[in-house]
Parts: C-alpha cells; sequence; structure tokens
C-alpha cells in the first residue's frame, strides 16, 4: 500500500510570508492541524497549530473578535508577525511512492502525526496523516467483511496458514484478512490473525472446535462494533 493512494493531495498550503494571525485562522476554517510551506511550489518548512499558539497568548490567537479588542498593541505586533518567524524549516517528508508502513515508522520515530509527501523534485503532493494510517488498518483488517477474528500460534514453516485455511473453507467461512507477526510469538513460531466471513453460530462454534484439535488457537473475538 503506497502513500500516494492514502494522503491527502494536493492539501492547502502557506507561504512563508503569510501573517500569523491569517495562517491561524485559516488553519481553524480547514480544520487542520499543520500546513506545509511552500516557495514556488517547493517545501520548505511546515508549521503547525502549537507553533502558532506559541507565538502569543492562547487568548489572542482565539479567533474571537471582542478578545482581539480588549488586546490591541499585542494583535497589532501579531499581525507583523509572518509563517517563517514561527514555522520549522527541518521537515520529515515521505514520497509518494513510499509504502504507508515506511510513513508510519517515521512518525513513531519522531513522534509526529503527520507528514508532508513531496516528488522527486521537492514538491509537495499531498500530506498523509494519523487518521489516514487508522484507514490503512481498517481497509487491511477486512474489517467489513467480518465480524470474527481468529488468532493462532503457529509454527513458522510453509504450509501451516494453508492448514487452517483448509479447515475454514470446510466449514463454509470466507477469509476476509489474514495477518502475522512474529511479536510477540516465540521462536520458530508466529501469531497469525485470520478474519472470517460471518456465519451461522452452530457452524462457527463447530469450526472453532476443529481448529481447536489440530491448532494452538489463541482466542476467537466477536468484532460486532468494528463490523457494524
Amino acid at each position: 500500500m503506497l502513500v500516494r493512494d492514502y494522503m491527502t493531495p494536493d492539501p492547502v498550503s502557506v507561504s512563508e510570508d503569510t501573517p500569523v494571525l491569517r495562517a491561524a485562522e485559516l488553519m481553524k476554517q480547514k480544520r487542520v492541524r499543520r500546513f506545509p510551506v511552500t516557495r514556488n511550489d517547493q517545501l520548505i518548512g511546515i508549521v503547525t497549530d502549537r507553533d502558532l499558539r506559541s507565538a502569543a497568548p492562547s487568548q489572542v490567537i482565539s479567533f474571537d473578535a471582542q478578545e482581539r479588542q480588549l488586546m490591541p498593541e499585542l494583535h497589532s505586533l501579531l499581525s507583523a508577525m509572518k509563517v517563517r518567524e514561527v514555522m520549522s524549516s527541518h521537515v520529515i517528508t515521505i514520497g509518494p511512492e513510499q509504502t504507508v508502513v515506511a510513513a508510519a515508522l517515521l512518525m513513531l520515530k519522531h513522534r509526529l502525526s503527520g507528514l508532508p509527501v513531496v516528488d522527486s523534485q521537492g514538491r509537495l503532493s499531498g500530506i498523509i496523516t494519523e487518521t489516514d494510517i487508522f484507514k490503512v488498518l481498517v481497509d487491511l483488517s477486512g474489517v467489513h467483511s467480518g465480524k470474527t477474528v481468529l488468532a493462532f500460534r503457529l509454527e513458522d514453516r510453509p504450509g501451516s496458514i494453508r492448514e487452517v485455511a483448509d479447515i475454514i473453507r470446510e466449514h463454509r467461512a470466507r477469509l476476509a484478512s489474514i495477518l502475522t507477526s512474529y511479536s510477540p510469538a516465540d521462536e520458530h513460531f508466529r501469531r497469525v490473525y485470520i478474519r472470517i466471513s460471518d456465519i451461522p453460530a452452530q457452524e462457527l462454534a463447530a469450526l472453532e472446535k476443529a481448529l481447536r484439535e489440530k491448532f494452538d488457537l489463541l482466542y476467537v473475538v466477536d468484532d460486532s462494533l468494528g463490523g457494524s
């Protein structure tokens, strides 16, 4: 899954000469927490809501006209302040052809909630946020195709997943998704999480019994809330 498939293309950006107050107002209107800062379509920085609010007391950048009238001198000072004075010029970015997992790793490593997406020429292509990462997780889970999740501890050998899948199909269930991980499994084993299509309760009970007889079935979860 590539970043280009989940990013927001052509995001709203601001120039380095945009007044801080204007950027703050625009951020509230667009309901976002960050703006890429560009110069001739090239990404040169990023400004966040925290940067803007750190520029002055929060009550000044509250977008409330009445409060502004109470502090005319400070508001006048802020009106002259430009984004370039508060933005961060050291920007962590991701390319549109990189994977969403790479984006997630960068966000975790640098404790970021979003990344600008730039092409090979440094031009801004989009932005990907933690919300977009959540969408990927939901898509990978297959949650819209079934509510039952089966978790296994399987030997790490060829064919082990196919053996489980064959029994699931024998009980007339369809595989909606298969996710595997070597953490927190023991050496020579892996964790396997299989979501299946909905089947009658009696058939599901029979399937669970058959799986427990042949495999280390860790748990069966009814993920009804996610599938609603």
